[in-house]
Formats: C-alpha cells, structure tokens, sequence
C-alpha cells in the first residue's frame, strides 16, 4: 500500500540526508577556498558548488533513474566495472579513507585544542577514536531509527551552533575580504570545481542511496515512482542546507585573514575563527559542531558500507560487516590524520570523474537510447585522463605526463577528463549506430 508522507516528515528526511552529507570533513573545504580566493572567492565558490553541491542533487535523480544502486548505474557500463567502481568506492567511503579522516578531524579540531594536549597524543588518539568508533557501532545497530536519530536530535543542535556562528560573523565581521592568493588569481572558478571534489558529497550520494531507501521503506514508502519523489523533494532540501552552509563557511573563511591570518587547513580556520569571534567558548562551540557532524558522517559511511557488502556476500551479517569495518576504520585512523590526508586527493582524482560521467549519462540515458557503446566510450575517455590525473596528484611520472598530455584542452586544470570523455562519448554513438546497438543497458526495473 503507498503512503503519501506529509511536508512535515519529508522536510524530516530531508535533515537525515543533510545529517548524512553534512560531515567533519565538508565543513573545513570552503572556508580555506574564502581565505586563499580572497576577492575572487564566490567565483571560487561558483565552481565549489556545482561540483561539491549541485552534482549530489543529480546524483541523487540518476540513482532513483539508474535502479537505486551505484552497481546497477556501473553495470550499464560493464559488470566488471560495477563490481570494481562499486567496491572502492564503499571502501573509500567506508573504513579506508572517511571514517578514519572524520574521526581524526573530530580528535584534532574538537578535542585537542579543548584539553590543551601535546602534539604527541597517540594514547589519546587510540582512547578516544575507540570510544567514537563504538559510539557510531551503536548508533548505527538499527538503520530503521535513522530518521529520529540525524533529522530530529542531531541535525538541529549543530544547525543551531552553526547559525550562532555564521550571524555572529555577520554582525561583527572579523575584517575585509583580502585580495587572491596566486592559485586563485586566474582559473578560479575550475579550481574551485575541483576543491569540490574533497567534500565527497557526489560519491557519498552513491554510498547512501541504499541506506536511505531502506530507511524510508521503513516509513510505508513501497513503490518505485513514491520512493523516487520522496528522495528528489528530501533531495532538494538537502541541497539548499548545503549551499547556504557552504557560503557560510568560505565567507567566515574570506573574512578571517585580518584577524587570524592564514592557516594550513579549514580546521584551523574555524578553530581560531571561533575563537575570535566568541573568546574561549568559541573553541566548544566549534568542537561541538565538528564532534556532531563527524559522529553523524560516520553512522552514515558505516551504515551503508556496511549493507553494500551484505548484499554481495549475504553469509556475512550486516552486524558483522559492521564490526570488521569498524575494527579496520579504528586501525587506520590511528596512522594519524597526516597519513590518511595524503591517501585522499589521488583517489578523489579518480573516482570523481568517472562518478560525475556516470550520473550525466544516466540522465541523457534516452537520448542515445541506452546504447552500451555510448557508456564504454564515456568512460574509457574519462577513466584515461583520470588516471593520469590521479598518478600526477600522487607525484609520479608528473614531468613525463604533463609534456605528453599538455595537448588536452583544459588539462592543466584538472578538466582534461571532461574532453576526452565527450570524444569517447561521440565515438560511443557512431559505434552504436554502425552496429545497429539498441539499449543493452540494466533498467531500472530489472533486478
């Protein structure tokens, strides 16, 4: 039987969803786009959100479009590419790579500067990353509770914190915005678009898909077209929350230099923002907004590695999953924040490219009706220059890569993908006509 949800539940939904996107994480990227773009910041900021923000909206139409899983979206490529995309990107998302980020920015943003420790606090770091880790264990046993747990407690207490702070800089700005660091001075706005990359928000949209529909299946939401309505309208919701908290943040970044001067991360900027705008308290106000939404990124990766993986080898429980993922996040997280940082921007690199192809052809889908070929030649195109972008960031064969690609349009920006991605797409559409190739791509209501 379908249930229409009234406004008010869907608005309640569409919080769990800000909760889910809203982490640790997202909030340290804008505010050091606004300290280093300077006056150039909301052209930065332009580029940040589309590809930080307004993807996740698109990426969240094609996963209903595409049959509600990131594999079933890959698989329109090939089966291998949907066993191997789908299982680094859990593995990205989940205990490689975020969980053990937003537990060790919770440890050096929230706690650390609080108590005043020393730098060497590794001891600290084990204690309180397990006592965190088995907080999100908890918090994620029973995925049905989402909606309660991140829309109505902990998505309106760091919301709140985070209004205070933003008006505050507002109403008493901490100095003028200051001219463009040289990174920022001319293709400010394709520097902002890959800035966006390190929000994750694209990926995570794949990530969460599953963990949302089974939540709001719980609410009585059965049919293909209510579940896809519901998660387009919570959609929407979710977007605008991150827009309005994104342009907050790179105008606290932004306005922050006269009164802080630069500093190495977002972290710090907030950190010393908080304190310059509110004395001593500024760094609890802070610590709790970031202690909150690391709590609430982490339910969210968990719960959702988690079920991926019990859909792909069901002798294997989803408390299970989330013991072992969680035993691995504990374990990598205490390399240190250094180490997992420099693990990020390679594979970001990477996976984001093809991400962003999948979900704009999953959307032109009926134009070139559904042809395989189409989707191969996207993604051979995309995934080529992606490597080499991801083998550029992890400095190897920089010099070599560069002499031989620097004929690729846009290249040196970072946005050479996005070329040889609409080559291969066009080679894809010839293929598919000269062999007559109707859609072999999975619909979405095939299993």
């Amino acid at each position: 039987m379908n249930q229409t949800l009234p406004f008010s539940k869907v608005f309640v939904i569409g919080l769990m969803l800000f909760a889910m996107f809203l982490g640790a994480g997202n909030v340290i990227f804008a505010p050091m786009v606004g300290q280093e773009a300077g006056t150039n910041t909301w052209i930065a900021m332009g580029g940040f959100l589309i590809s930080g923000v307004g993807l996740v909206l698109l990426a969240i139409i094609a996963l209903t479009k595409g049959g509600g899983t990131v594999e079933k979206l890959a698989s329109r490529v090939s089966p291998l590419l949907a066993v191997v995309f789908s299982v680094l990107l859990f593995l990205t998302l989940g205990p490689i790579y975020v969980i053990p980020r937003t537990t060790s920015v919770v440890y050096e943003i929230g706690i650390h500067p609080i108590f005043n420790m020393s730098s060497d606090g590794k001891w600290v770091l084990l204690i309180f990353s397990t006592i965190f880790i088995v907080l999100t264990i908890a918090l994620c046993w029973n995925t049905t509770k989402f909606v309660d747990r991140l829309g109505k407690i902990i998505t309106p207490i760091f919301g709140i914190l985070l209004i205070i702070i933003v008006v505050k800089s507002l109403i008493t700005p901490m100095g003028s915005i200051g001219a463009p660091q040289e990174h920022y001075t001319t293709g400010m706005f394709l520097k902002g678009f890959t800035e966006g990359y390190y929000t994750m928000d694209v990926l995570a949209a794949f990530v969460f898909g599953g963990i949302f529909i089974k939540s709001i299946s719980s609410l009585g939401i059965r049919s293909e077209k209510e579940v896809s309505s519901l998660f387009i309208k919570a959609g929407m919701i979710t977007i605008i929350g991150l827009v309005l908290l994104q342009l907050s943040m790179a105008w606290i970044g932004a306005s922050s230099v006269d009164a802080i001067g630069f500093k190495s991360n977002g972290g710090e900027v907030l950190a010393a923002s908080s304190i310059a705008l509110f004395g001593q308290i500024g760094i609890y106000m802070i610590g709790t907004v970031i202690f909150l939404t690391g709590i609430t990124t982490n339910v969210a990766c968990l719960s959702a590695v988690s079920e991926y993986f019990e859909r792909i080898v069901p002798a294997v429980s989803y408390k299970a999953w989330l013991l072992i993922f969680a035993a691995m996040s504990l374990v990598i997280t205490n390399f240190g924040l250094t180490k997992i940082l420099a693990m990020a921007s390679p594979i970001l690199l990477l996976l984001y490219p093809l991400a962003i192809a999948l979900i704009a052809l999953v959307l032109l889908d009926s134009l070139f009706k559904g042809a395989r070929a189409v989707y191969v030649g996207t993604i051979i195109g995309v995934g080529i220059v992606a490597v080499l972008d991801a083998l550029k960031d992890a400095n190897l064969l920089v010099a070599e890569i560069n002499e031989t690609f620097q004929f690729i349009p846009l290249f040196e920006n970072g946005a050479g993908w996005i070329v040889t991605g609409l080559i291969g797409a066009m080679i894809g559409l010839v293929v598919g006509k000269f062999t007559n190739q109707s859609a072999t791509a999975t619909s979405p209501t095939q299993s």
